[in-house]
């Protein structure tokens, strides 16, 4: 069936694989019952595939919100965005509202707008929390940023409501206890560092360190060892690629703008690892 192009991310998030979708669109198995996606993040992929059965999940609870108001509550969402302004002070007044105890008492709605309007309008769009959990992206100075992009956020939800798709909020290892064996698990972790200085795991409070990347290796392990297929993405450090040593490593190129020195962003290289065959 025909995908809709209008189907796609609705806000920009650390990591986005829309420059590499060619490369993992064309790696993911065309028959799949159920897919899976632990680390949804901004949901590339998954608009990309819009698959009629997914489970998706995400540990941040701000983004897995907006996915939610969404799909039930879309009408309510665009009017709060329409209320928003462009303006530093009004910018540094709403992003300051997490460090509220008022903050808690923000509905569904208004915390979805919030992320979506910071997202919009934040320096170079990156969704950014400190380690207390604190949005902490500066003003970007956009002439006029796209704030209410209606069209996009339409079709989500026409997409979210008209297939079975399951959203979750919480540790990646919850959301695989719905697989089937011929379910497809598509791994996004955040990426181990090429180097410190590139080391970015801000999008949600916690990190995500190497005995995690270990971790995640086992979960692979396990759902190989159950023939159940998986793609992951990450780094192509050293480190990763002893860890997936036993696994099918296919090289990409990517641009990434994320590194405290200019001169260090730019076009590296990314790996995805398979267990399972690929015919061309």
């Amino acid at each position: 069936m025909a995908k809709n192009k209008l189907v796609a991310p609705f806000l920009k998030w650390v990591g986005g694989k829309r420059q590499l979708m060619p490369e993992i669109i064309k790696l993911i198995p065309k028959k799949i019952s159920t897919y899976h996606e632990p680390f949804v993040g901004g949901g590339a992929v998954l608009f990309a595939l819009q698959p009629k059965k997914a489970v998706i999940n995400d540990a941040n609870s701000e983004l897995i919100n907006v996915y939610y108001v969404i799909k039930n509550n879309l009408e309510e969402l665009i009017v709060d965005l329409k209320t928003h302004k462009n303006d530093p002070d009004y910018f540094y007044k709403i992003r300051s509202l997490d460090r509220d105890s008022s903050f808690e008492n923000l509905s569904d709605v208004q915390r979805a707008s919030r992320i979506i309007y910071l997202n919009k309008t934040c320096f170079n769009g990156l969704y950014r929390v400190n380690n207390s959990g604190e949005f902490n992206s500066p003003f970007g100075k956009y002439t006029n940023p796209n704030i209410i992009n209606e069209v996009t956020l339409k079709a989500v939800s026409n997409y979210l409501n008209s297939n079975d798709i399951k959203i979750m909020n919480g540790d990646y290892y919850e959301s695989l206890n719905f697989l089937e064996k011929s379910s497809f698990v598509y791994f996004d972790p955040p990426y181990h560092p090429v180097s410190q200085s590139s080391n970015f795991t801000g999008y949600t409070q916690g990190g995500f360190d190497s005995n995690e990347q270990i971790k995640l290796r086992d979960v692979c392990n396990e759902l190989n060892s159950k023939g159940i297929n998986f793609l992951l993405s990450n780094s192509a450090t050293k480190f990763i690629e002893e860890l997936y040593v036993d696994y099918k490593v296919e090289y990409v190129k990517a641009n990434r703008a994320i590194n405290s020195n200019a001169e260090k962003r730019g076009e590296i290289n990314e790996v995805l690892i398979r267990n399972y065959e690929f015919k061309k």
